[in-house]
């Protein structure tokens, strides 16, 4: 919610100096800000309020479109709001969605995280997995890369009850907590759960 109110400040007074980024952070602000009334309200009574603001958000996309079609951040970001909508609402085409941001977005290893984390979601780990470690060829170093592959490669181990696929989340995990210099604490704290988890179904099958 903090940050939500902080980035649509922060974009509104972008736009007269820039109104292709101003328009943008907008479109952020707003989705960020449906995300909370959702999350706050539930889907059922929150739908309504966040619906309206998923109206604002594609008003200000197309005003930023406007400015720069085939800008990369923009398409980037777009694509991103794109497949969370996808993935999550019935009757979207998740395919139609990563089509979209493979052919217009960059830099490259966001896209393959973003279509990465898309696959992960419509529970295709194989896709998933073909599209986090694409992203991690093109950022050795970066923790958030090994905690996808990490969750990718759990919930993989799950579904096919395959120890030796949990046995490499862990390690996944280990490499991204290798590096948590560079996360947040929230999210270090969050990976650190998540490994524990997967060690103990390696001691406990049945967990």
């Amino acid at each position: 919610d903090t940050y939500s109110k902080k980035t649509l400040e922060t974009a509104q007074n972008l736009i007269s100096s820039d109104p292709l980024r101003g328009n943008l952070y907008t479109a952020v602000g707003l989705f960020l800000e449906g995300a909370v009334i959702l999350q706050r309200e539930g889907t059922v009574s929150g739908a309504p309020q966040a619906l309206s603001r998923l109206r604002l958000v594609y008003d200000h996309l197309d005003k930023a479109e406007a400015v720069s079609p085939n800008d990369p951040e923009l398409n980037l970001l777009k694509g991103y709001m794109d497949l969370m909508l996808s993935v999550n609402l019935p009757f979207a085409n998740p395919e139609q969605a990563i089509q979209k941001l493979e052919k217009n977005a960059s830099p490259q290893y966001l896209v393959d995280r973003g279509i990465a984390l898309a696959y992960r979601d419509l529970k295709q780990y194989s896709q998933a997995l073909e599209y986090a470690n694409r992203a991690l060829k093109a950022t050795p170093d970066n923790p958030e890369s090994y905690y996808l592959k990490a969750q990718i490669l759990r919930e993989q181990a799950r579904k096919e009850k395959n120890s030796q696929l949990m046995q490499e989340a862990v390690g996944n995990f280990d490499k991204a907590l290798s590096k948590k210099s560079q996360l947040p604490s929230d999210l270090t704290k969050q990976i650190e759960r998540e490994r524990r988890r997967a060690a103990e179904s390696l001691s406990n099958p049945a967990k």
